[in-house]
């Protein structure tokens, strides 16, 4: 077994453990939508149905990305994408670094020939492979666009993490000049502020996901892995580095009103699913809540994602909301 996918196991572990998650407070519980005690419609007369990359979905749910190139990556991914599948919602892959370069088969359209799939690869790979990497990352799984995610605190925790970033905006931009699908660029804990938003703008990006602090703490995983003790007292004072979801996602709107945004950094049902579009999300994204489905069968990730649907649906109904266009409307109560 190769060091990456030791790392990819090693992160499928952890990132079970209650101990990675919510290493950070996230400001979902503070968002109070005011209660309609008169919805004026009835709960089978909502539709939770919205577009993504131009094909109509059930709901605006991203199963996220999750794995690549592990032991049991397969089993998941193939539980992943045959839900993604049935239920009509994308799914976002975790790296495909390691599938690249151990030459892996990436099998995700045998089980989900229609559903929408997002590549992945780290801004660092680009930044050293090219946009030839990327392609291929997306010719593999006949991909509808690219995800990148910036994970600079990550690497530096992780033990022989990539600390060079120079010139990966450029890396960024030249995929969107150059890719035949469009681009999604995504933190992956830490979230991505107004600053840096307007440099991906105008870089050509499609679209970006938030990924703020509050769910999976990638930061508490590598140094839980990090053996140095050294690089873990260095390390600790970090582990609530980032921004909330929920602050970005309105300052990011405020930048550019025509943004388009994924929602995701903490979100931990179909409640905070309402809670991101009122904000100003287009779509949301979940990866660990899905973990534990996807390691037991197909049945139980599409159980779950029936469940943050009918979540999402009770939150429209109960501020008479008959499509995601009236709640992005939603009267909130402010303390």
């Amino acid at each position: 077994m190769t060091d990456i996918s030791n790392r990819k196991d090693d992160h499928i572990s952890l990132a079970m453990n209650a101990e990675h998650q919510g290493v950070a407070a996230s400001g979902f519980d503070q968002i109070c939508f005011e209660h309609n005690p008169l919805p004026e419609l009835a709960l089978n007369e909502i539709s939770t149905q919205t577009q993504f990359l131009g094909v109509e979905l059930s709901a605006p749910i991203i199963i996220g990305a999750m794995t690549g190139g592990c032991d049991n990556g397969d089993m998941i991914n193939q539980h992943l994408a045959e839900a993604a599948e049935h239920c009509n919602i994308p799914m976002a892959l975790g790296s495909q670094r390691a599938a690249l370069e151990l030459g892996l088969e990436q099998n995700v359209r045998r089980w989900a020939p229609n559903a929408i799939i997002l590549s992945n690869l780290g801004a660092t790979q680009l930044q050293q492979h090219g946009t030839d990497f990327a392609q291929r990352a997306v010719d593999a799984v006949r991909a509808n666009a690219l995800m990148i995610h910036l994970n600079p605190l990550q690497e530096l925790i992780q033990p022989k993490g990539d600390r060079n970033w120079n010139k990966v905006l450029e890396a960024i931009q030249q995929c969107c000049e150059d890719l035949s699908v469009p681009v999604i660029v995504k933190e992956v804990g830490s979230g991505i502020g107004p600053s840096a938003a307007g440099k991906l703008i105008d870089a050509g990006i499609a679209w970006i996901e938030v990924a703020g602090r509050g769910g999976t703490s990638w930061a508490s995983i590598e140094m839980a892995r990090n053996e140095s003790i050294r690089e873990r007292k260095i390390a600790e004072p970090f582990l609530n580095w980032g921004m909330d979801t929920v602050a970005l996602i309105p300052r990011l709107k405020q930048l550019d009103n025509n943004l388009k945004l994924i929602g995701s950094g903490g979100v931990r049902h179909g409640l905070d699913i309402a809670r991101c579009i009122r904000l100003g999300a287009q779509m949301t994204a979940l990866a660990q809540p899905f973990l534990e489905p996807a390691l037991q069968s197909t049945e139980a990730v599409v159980e779950k994602i029936s469940i943050l649907s009918e979540q999402l649906r009770w939150a429209m109904f109960l501020t008479g909301s008959q499509n995601l266009d009236r709640l992005t409307v939603a009267p909130l109560i402010t303390s």
